[in-house]
């Protein structure tokens, strides 16, 4: 076993793990063990694991993000200090500085990447063990994946597409070239709206002029293109997994934009007047000019009398 597959064993282990646990859950409620439907369920749930167990991380990057937000202004100083030096030294000087900077903030410019390169031990591990399921079934598992269950998996077909196939090599089957089209397409898609909701809505005046902006606007067009290049080499079950992520990403990125907005970005403007519109429909509070919150007057109830009968009345002393 070479270093990389060293490093990926523990990740297959688990991975095994989960499909075998997912999997076996599908048989007993009556699928089909050997249907590309089973598996492609399975893949699902390994999904909604890993990303699960990545909300932490994805947290963190949202915490990260909002330091550089408040580092913005330090960052650009140095910039400042640095403009139209083009020596050596003065870039050396530069690099150190900003590094500096960000040690002391506890900050990352890459922070935004942290979830995507944690998956990809993940993502490489299935890609293995789908791949030796089809080639190699009787030593394929390393875990739970006994060599049925790999014989199961590397010859699963959802219709007449094998999982194991792949756009380059679709074994002359038609319909393995629309699936892989179609998810190149979508995956390309909701990688680009995912990137593009994050620059348009999520970023501060401050943010749009520091680097690590400009950084994310050349991800904005690069990683698509990654997904939609490297979509030609991968199983469809793997890209089964990739899709499925991507759209847990795009719709987790837009509930965290809509309710945890960055301070000062147009998405923030946005939440701050749906909640305005909502206190005034409300009628309980108001803006206060001054920054101030100011109750509003509810109207007064009034207590309806009630009917007196005569022998109260009598008893109260009341005339008729």
């Amino acid at each position: 076993m070479d270093i990389f597959g060293t490093i990926l064993w523990p990740f297959k282990w688990v991975i095994e793990a989960i499909l075998v646990a997912f999997h076996s859950g599908w048989t007993a409620i009556g699928m089909n063990p050997d249907d590309g439907l089973t598996w492609i369920l399975s893949i699902l749930g390994l999904v909604l694991v890993v990303r699960a167990a990545l909300i932490p991380l994805f947290v963190r990057q949202i915490k990260s993000q909002r330091k550089m937000l408040e580092i913005a202004p330090q960052l650009k100083k140095i910039q400042e200090k640095y403009k139209g030096k083009r020596d050596q030294f003065s870039r050396e000087a530069m690099s150190r500085e900003t590094m500096e900077l960000y040690k002391r903030t506890g900050t990352s410019p890459f922070s935004s990447c942290l979830p995507l390169v944690a998956q990809m031990p993940i993502f490489f591990s299935l890609f293995q063990v789908l791949d030796n399921a089809q080639k190699h079934p009787e030593a394929a598992g390393i875990g739970l994946l006994s060599a049925p269950l790999a014989h199961s998996f590397g010859t699963a077909k959802l219709f007449t597409a094998p999982l194991a196939a792949t756009l380059t090599a679709n074994q002359g089957i038609p319909l393995v070239t629309v699936i892989a089209v179609g998810m190149i397409a979508l995956m390309t898609a909701s990688q680009f709206i995912t990137q593009l909701q994050i620059m348009s809505k999520n970023q501060s005046p401050q943010m749009k002029e520091s680097p690590m902006y400009k950084q994310q606007k050349v991800l904005l067009y690069i990683l698509p293109l990654v997904f939609a290049f490297s979509g030609f080499a991968f199983p469809l079950g793997v890209m089964f997994y990739w899709l499925t992520s991507n759209f847990w990403t795009m719709v987790q990125q837009f509930i965290v934009i809509r309710n945890l907005p960055t301070p000062g970005s147009e998405a923030a403007q946005a939440r701050e007047a749906r909640l305005a519109t909502k206190r005034r429909r409300k009628g309980i509070v108001d803006a206060d000019p001054d920054g101030g919150t100011t109750v509003l007057d509810e109207p007064r109830k009034v207590q309806r009398s009630q009917p007196v009968s005569k022998n109260r009345a009598k008893k109260s002393g009341r005339k008729k």
